[in-house]
């Protein structure tokens, strides 16, 4: 299905899903934050991404635009240093994620990272 008419919406949800960043491989069902399943018959508009470290020393994030197989990255081992946050997504970049795509993320050090993704669920039936 293609991705539907955002002139034409019968439904905006709101959404914000959080995430303990994994130190893992990119693709991995574990570093998902956010996901539009294939067949959805929704899109969804991603206002932000927000990386907070957590921790006592500084950690690298890399996060993906994930399409078709392949991780497009917004982010590659960017340094977030320590007690700091990183937004790799905000509201004027205007990211979508049709059906089949996902945003994933992965750390440098396990449990070092949160991450926030808010975005809104696009229907147009």
């Amino acid at each position: 299905m293609t991705a539907p008419n955002i002139a034409g919406l019968t439904s905006i949800i709101g959404k914000s899903n959080v995430l303990i960043v994994p130190l893992t491989t990119i693709d991995n069902a574990t570093a998902k934050l956010a996901e539009n399943v294939a067949g959805s018959g929704q899109v969804f508009k991603i206002n932000s991404a927000i990386i907070s470290n957590i921790t006592t020393s500084d950690t690298d994030v890399s996060i993906a635009l994930y399409r078709g197989g392949v991780p497009y990255y917004i982010a590659n081992t960017i340094r977030v240093p320590i007690n700091s946050t990183l937004i790799s997504i905000s509201k004027d970049m205007g990211i979508y994620l049709e059906e089949g795509d996902t945003i994933q993320c992965i750390a440098s050090a396990e449990t070092a990272l949160h991450a926030i993704c808010s975005f809104e669920v696009i229907n147009d039936a």
